[in-house]
């Protein structure tokens, strides 16, 4: 087979099928994102949600396609910062990437913490959001401490319950609409205060954020049977079907409310189905909706302690990090950081202005990998793998720099204080490495001219 000496020198089972690959990436696409970002949608655009829906899903096919060549070409790499520590060869840069990552793993889990005390709590449980936002995260922390463990198998069952959350928004708005209800000409309404260009594009900003999570896939390349062959059709595959349903969620919805309604409540598809009028008792569809949200911030949670953890196990974060609980052999202090993180900026921002951040921080990890696929061309490989025409990264490129230029200033600044502590924390790492490393020089110096003053050696002595 085309991948086999690739596949051979792994330390790593090649348990992942294709269809398990193709679950894997659609449970991280089909996350919570759209279940708590569509009223912030329509609040952007106005009726037409699906239109900026189907955009995003575009510009994340054209990024996609680069991880699917990159991934085939090198399947025992783990992700954007090794793409860019090939790509560049300068640490700052793949530490930067790496950090990109981390950031944008904590702000996505505040902002998930803020979904989950908004309206789909409320059939259970009516309690000032932020701070049950930071009760949920200390929870989260200590579910990730004690150490949980997470498979393709468990995703699968997620991915299951969160979908059938969404078809049963599509299912009962289609019945709705059957006998006569809703509006359809709301689908092609826009937010009569700013151009529709305008509007499509600011919506199809937070509408990235419900397709981001393919990356990750790529960190799991090593595991996948076939992987040369398997991966782009997964990949693909998923993005497509979530791309499908999410259009078709953005049409529900816009027939079921209005775009004022929809951008009024934290819990928009719950209110579709309340609107359709079949008596879906409010607890059950919370419930879905509140799995979905709490699975999505505790893997971003995991990922990202682990990440902290590697990097400092990598003397890139401070070795601080890389401490572990004697018992669950978990990395407490990299869980602790990071929660306090995400418990910062849960009380410093909104839904909103927390997704456009995560999106932010991932458009420049976009960008170094859609610049990776150009730089590494001229790097053979023994094996096949995808290819992808060159066309379509720059494409990528031009559409990152695009919603690049969507954010505000307060979404600058914000990642920008993130990027500074990461740069911050690079160099405090480096400067306590290079301080250990004289130290040790300082403590041998004595004894080797003590060893030179008694002739214990053969060089002159000074």
């Amino acid at each position: 087979m085309p991948n086999l000496a690739s596949q051979q020198s792994s330390k790593l089972k090649q348990s992942i099928t294709g269809p398990l690959l193709f679950l894997f990436i659609l449970g991280d696409v089909l996350g919570a994102g759209i279940y708590a970002l569509v009223g912030k949608v329509a609040g952007e655009v106005g009726g037409a949600v699906w239109i900026p829906l189907a955009l995003a899903l575009f510009l994340a096919m054209l990024t996609a396609a680069s991880y699917a060549e990159l991934v085939t070409k090198y399947p025992k790499a783990g992700g954007a910062a090794v793409f860019a520590e090939r790509a560049f060869k300068v640490p700052l840069i793949s530490f930067l990437v790496g950090f990109c990552m981390l950031a944008a793993g904590v702000t996505s889990a505040a902002g998930l913490s803020l979904a989950f005390a908004g309206d789909y709590l409320k059939p259970f449980l009516d309690v000032p959001a932020t701070p049950t936002a930071l009760v949920f995260l200390l929870l989260i922390a200590l579910l990730n401490a004690r150490g949980v463990k997470e498979s393709v198998r468990a995703n699968v069952v997620m991915t299951v319950i969160e979908v059938s959350g969404l078809v049963l928004v599509i299912v009962v708005v289609g019945l709705m609409f059957g006998r006569g209800g809703g509006d359809a000409s709301r689908v092609l309404e826009f937010n009569p205060a700013v151009s529709p260009g305008a509007g499509i594009l600011a919506a199809s900003l937070l509408a990235y954020y419900s397709f981001v999570g393919f990356e990750t896939s790529a960190n799991v390349a090593e595991e996948v049977r076939d992987v040369q062959r398997v991966y782009p059709k997964a990949l693909f595959g998923a993005l497509l079907t979530a791309g499908g349903i999410y259009v078709l969620i953005g049409l529900a919805s816009s027939i079921a409310l209005s775009a004022d309604d929809l951008s009024s409540s934290s819990g928009p598809l719950l209110q579709v189905v309340q609107a359709t009028g079949f008596g879906i008792p409010d607890w059950l569809f919370g419930l879905i909706a509140l799995v979905a949200v709490a699975n999505g911030a505790l893997l971003t949670m995991i990922m990202a302690s682990r990440l902290a953890y590697g990097m400092a196990e990598q003397s890139l974060l401070p070795p601080v990090m890389g401490r572990v609980l004697p018992g669950r052999r978990t990395p407490w202090v990299a869980i602790a950081v990071t929660t306090l993180a995400a418990m910062a900026l849960t009380a410093t921002g909104d839904l909103s202005s927390l997704a456009e951040t995560v999106v932010l921080l991932l458009l420049f990890v976009f960008i170094s990998t859609n610049v990776a696929v150009l730089v590494l061309r001229k790097d053979e490989v023994q094996h096949k793998h995808f290819r992808v025409p060159v066309i379509l990264p720059c494409l990528a490129l031009a559409s990152c720099v695009l919603l690049l230029f969507q954010q505000g200033p307060d979404i600058w600044l914000r990642a920008a204080v993130l990027l500074g502590i990461g740069l911050g924390l690079f160099l405090l790492t480096r400067w306590s490495h290079t301080r250990g490393q004289r130290g040790r020089t300082s403590d041998q110096e004595p004894l080797t001219r003590a060893g030179r003053a008694r002739g214990e050696t053969g060089s002159p002595m000074l």
